[in-house]
């Protein structure tokens, strides 16, 4: 076989055109892994945040409130009355009378208050206090109080001391009321400074109240019940915005941690895959020339 010059050079160019078009297919290869691993940094970004949230049970509440306001032995003529006392801060705090829910309050600064309504009669008084796991803690000191008024009275009674809901979702609270001379006029103030709701029943029952709070937040929420004939009864609650709250009461701004994770393992994957690709090419590339050339055919 005869060395022809140009063959040989159209040959060198050749190989070499098809070692840049090799090492462009690679490059692109390897640019294209580095994008995607890129890409699946923002897809991963782009999810909703990744969050933990976990409830550790702890002992239930051992110090009990006190009943200091009002004093054992007394009579009303009028409600509601207000009942106040001590308690750990930070708890919520219910009243019992009669072992019947009467009404809550969150406890502030070791002090709480609220206005309760009464049976007619005897009105046996106990404040208990609940933690967030809605453990009861000891109950109170008892405190026995009279209402003096004749007659099947209004009253209003609800299974829940404290309920919530999300900002801008709707806390429904049933109530149920009994008792008293229809139709019935129902104020509900939630708390939040909005004007009362104002809701007409015709006759006794239950129904469902409903509020929206626009922030989170803790809301002393007060219904009144009057009945045609002028009977009132009053149920104090606790509302629940949810969300992060700091120490004056107000509203924080949600702030949630964002994982980012960039994925490189498609591109250390392919760096080690390419490079044997190449050289298994390469060989049989040289393989396929040196048979080629000895066949005296063009290799390519």
């Amino acid at each position: 076989m005869l060395f022809d010059p140009h063959s040989a050079y159209s040959y060198l160019i050749r190989t070499r055109s098809s070692t840049i078009k090799r090492f462009s297919s690679i490059i692109a290869l390897v640019a294209g892994c580095l994008l995607f691993s890129l890409m699946g940094a923002v897809a991963v970004t782009a999810q909703d945040p990744v969050g933990l949230t976990a409830t550790v049970s702890g002992a239930a509440p051992t110090q009990a409130a006190t009943i200091n306001v009002p004093a054992n032995g007394q009579t009303f003529i009028a409600v509601p009355i207000t009942v106040s006392g001590t308690c750990v801060d930070g708890l919520l705090v219910k009243l019992f009378k009669n072992n019947v829910f009467g009404g809550s309050v969150m406890c502030k600064s070791s002090k709480y208050s609220l206005r309760i309504d009464l049976f007619t009669g005897k009105n046996d008084l106990v404040a208990r206090v609940y933690d967030a796991l809605d453990q009861a803690g000891p109950d109170s000191n008892k405190v026995s109080v009279t209402y003096s008024e004749s007659g099947g009275r209004v009253s209003v009674s609800t299974p829940y001391a404290k309920r919530g809901a999300n900002p801008d979702d709707s806390l429904v609270w049933p109530i149920t009321i009994s008792g008293g001379k229809g139709p019935y006029a129902i104020s509900v103030d939630w708390g939040d400074g909005e004007l009362p709701d104002l809701i007409s029943l015709a006759t006794a029952g239950s129904l469902d109240l409903s509020h929206v709070y626009s922030s989170p937040g803790v809301y002393e929420i007060l219904v009144r019940v009057s009945d045609s004939s002028g009977d009132i009864a009053y149920l104090q609650l606790v509302g629940v915005g949810n969300g992060p709250i700091d120490q004056s009461g107000a509203a924080q701004a949600d702030s949630v941690a964002v994982r980012t994770r960039t994925l490189w393992w498609p591109l250390l994957i392919t760096i080690p895959l390419t490079i044997i690709a190449w050289l298994f090419g390469k060989k049989h590339e040289k393989k396929r020339i040196k048979n080629a050339l000895l066949r005296d055919e063009d290799p390519f």
